[in-house]
């Protein structure tokens, strides 16, 4: 038996109850939760991917390494994984930064999104920057496309719910300004991870009520369809341009 508002109630009883009571779900649709473990669990991945990385750094950025050349020749886990590679030791900053832009601003998005959405808005971003840089550049590593499309969303969302969204702005234009003049930034992994994450967070801002769930979850695949096209059908244009 269990405690009930008035008296006990049998286990099973309870069971049949909880299958009534309607869950909760976030403005955009995804269920509310407080434990934000899809942050968690990619800053764990990421950290986990560098102690990797620093203990066989040659190995595993000839394997893993987002680069143009080999994903045209068919090694497309690079769009991937080369996402949760960053600059090898000694140099720390750039992991560093990455994962404190994800520990800022990925509860804050999990919580509004829910968590199936926001995993959706960060791997796709990951992707969509692996993918410009297989279009305009040639290699790199690092989540910085996936965080980048991470600052996007907090614009739209911010946007969508009326707040002030000028610090969000701010953040954005210096850290494109950083990409342009800081030496060895991936401007095509971070302006790839913006655009795309823009798109996504505002395919889950502004579906309309009716069939919502259907028609963010249609418009998301249909945007990882298209990147997988791009990679597809394109060939790496810079890498080419360089190499033949």
């Amino acid at each position: 038996m269990r405690e009930a508002a008035v008296g006990h109630q049998c286990v099973e009883c309870v069971h049949q109850g909880s299958r009534t009571v309607r869950q909760a779900r976030t403005t955009f649709g995804g269920k509310v939760t407080n434990r934000v473990f899809v942050t968690w669990t990619l800053l764990a991945v990421n950290v986990f991917a560098y102690v990797l990385e620093a203990a066989n750094t040659v190995r595993v950025l000839n394997e893993f390494m987002m680069s143009a050349g080999h994903v045209a020749v068919g090694q497309w886990w690079r769009l991937i994984t080369g996402a949760f590679l960053h600059s090898p030791p000694p140099s720390f900053w750039h992991i560093l930064f990455n994962m404190w832009a994800l520990y800022v601003i990925g509860p804050e998005l999990e919580r509004r999104l829910g968590s199936v959405r926001f995993a959706a808005l960060y791997m796709i971003s990951a992707l969509g920057g692996s993918v410009a840089i297989y279009l305009f550049g040639t290699t790199a590593v690092g989540a910085s496309g996936a965080i980048f499309g991470l600052f996007a969303a907090l614009f739209v969302v911010g946007r969508k719910l009326g707040y002030d969204i000028r610090g969000v702005a701010v953040l954005i234009g210096i850290n494109v300004v950083i990409t342009f003049i800081v030496p060895g930034i991936s401007w095509q992994g971070h302006l790839g991870g913006l655009v795309t994450g823009a798109l996504v967070a505002a395919i889950f801002a502004y579906a309309p009520a009716k069939n919502r769930n259907v028609i963010q979850f249609a418009a998301t695949f249909a945007v990882f369809i298209v990147l997988v096209l791009l990679v597809v059908v394109l060939p790496p244009f810079a890498y080419s341009a360089l190499f033949g």
